[in-house]
């Protein structure tokens, strides 16, 4: 949902026209609009505004670390051959980490070719937390040239320890880029100099569609992925949004402005959902444990016997919107891979349910998924019982 001040801020910078490259009045009209949006970015980010790139959203964002700063890295030292990535994060870094193993000339034998990356996915424990040792030795023959790893996993909101990942990282010559869009206004930011990249986006914030940013040191290299005017850095050329870039900068001074505040307040509403769910069903697994790092506004549990795709669907017909830990591939129900990684048997992972809060949730939100959930879990489980 749209914060009314990154409606407002969007809104206004549409009614301006020009190229903010260009150097005619109109252009820069449209430039200081631009400038003003990343200046404020980067003053609430506690960066230099050099190290900001705009992008399409925090799968662009994703991608640009992925994908572009590997190679820069084995351009420069063909022994980086490498990358690591936590096997819990978002498909944009996933999917992006496993494509690096497929050369443009087809696959090998081993699944790569002599363009191809080897993709090192690394291990959680229960609480979806990174094993220090299998970091370590991932890292170990010094091939990995980066290092990824999500702050908070947008399935379960586990936290990772992004200061240990970024000691370990530098002592082996590795970039470390993380992906923080589940992370901005619910817990701190890691601080300037702990990670080397950081994708953000701007609809988790309020802001629309569309709009996101990578925070990249001025010393990380980039591969050029595309070509065309040089903007940004050579890194991401095309014409600058400055209405997405002032609505973005809105909407993340609103939610760093009231983090304090909404973490409390979430954090009170999850605690109701977590009694309100034990008292409803106390056989519901809660996948992360109270005292396991995580973010406050997330909260995945496991109903036992419980069909997810028909408790999504029974629930929304009550006006609950959340997801499931599974997809439907082919028509084949599938287990998470976050929760296989996490050690969650598939039987277990069909019954998933994640519940996401966000600045608009409210004591009434909690109230009308505690009355729906009972008889929507009574008849997902009668839909299991027939599909076992």
């Amino acid at each position: 949902m749209l914060r009314p001040a990154a409606r407002e801020a969007y809104l206004e910078a549409s009614t301006l026209h020009g190229n903010p490259s260009s150097t005619h009045a109109a252009g820069r009209s449209v430039r200081a609009v631009l400038d003003s949006a990343l200046e404020e970015i980067a003053s609430l980010l506690d960066v230099p505004r050099s190290w900001l790139l705009l992008t399409s959203g925090g799968t662009e964002a994703d991608n640009l670390a992925l994908r572009a700063v590997p190679q820069a890295l084995r351009a420069a030292d063909p022994s980086r051959t490498a990358v690591a990535v936590a096997a819990t994060d978002h498909p944009a870094v996933l999917a992006t980490a496993r494509s690096l193993a497929v050369p443009a000339g087809g696959t090998g034998a081993d699944g790569t070719g002599a363009d191809g990356f080897a993709v090192r996915e690394l291990g959680v424990d229960a609480r979806g937390v990174l094993d220090p040792a299998g970091v370590a030795a991932a890292l170990e023959d010094r091939a990995v040239g980066l290092l990824s790893a999500a702050l908070v996993n947008n399935e379960t909101g586990a936290v990772q320890d992004l200061a240990a990942l970024g000691e370990a990282a530098r002592a082996h010559g590795t970039l470390l880029h993380t992906d923080a869009v589940q992370a901005v206004g619910h817990i701190p930011l890691p601080r300037r100099g702990e990670v080397d990249l950081m994708s953000l986006s701007g609809h988790k914030l309020g802001a629309p569609v569309g709009v996101g940013v990578l925070v990249a040191r001025p010393g990380v290299p980039f591969a050029p992925l595309s070509t065309g005017g040089g903007q940004q850095r050579d890194i991401r050329s095309g014409t600058l949004d400055a209405p997405h870039a002032a609505a973005f900068a809105a909407a993340l001074r609103e939610t760093l402005a009231e983090a304090e505040e909404t973490s409390a307040r979430l954090a009170a509403l999850t605690a109701r959902l977590r009694a309100g769910i034990a008292a409803i069903d106390p056989t519901a697994r809660f996948t992360l444990p109270e005292d396991a790092p995580r973010a406050g506004h997330i909260l995945h549990l496991l109903f036992p016997g419980a069909h997810a795709d028909s408790l999504l669907f029974l629930l929304d017909e009550r006006g609950v919107d959340c997801s499931a830990g599974s997809a439907c591939s082919a028509g084949v129900l599938q287990a998470s891979p976050v929760l296989a990684a996490m050690g969650v048997d598939e039987v277990a992972a069909r019954g998933a349910l994640r519940l996401s809060l966000g600045w608009t949730s409210t004591e009434q939100d909690v109230e009308i998924f505690l009355a729906a959930l009972p008889e929507a879990l009574e008849r997902a489980r009668a839909v299991g019982a027939l599909m076992r």
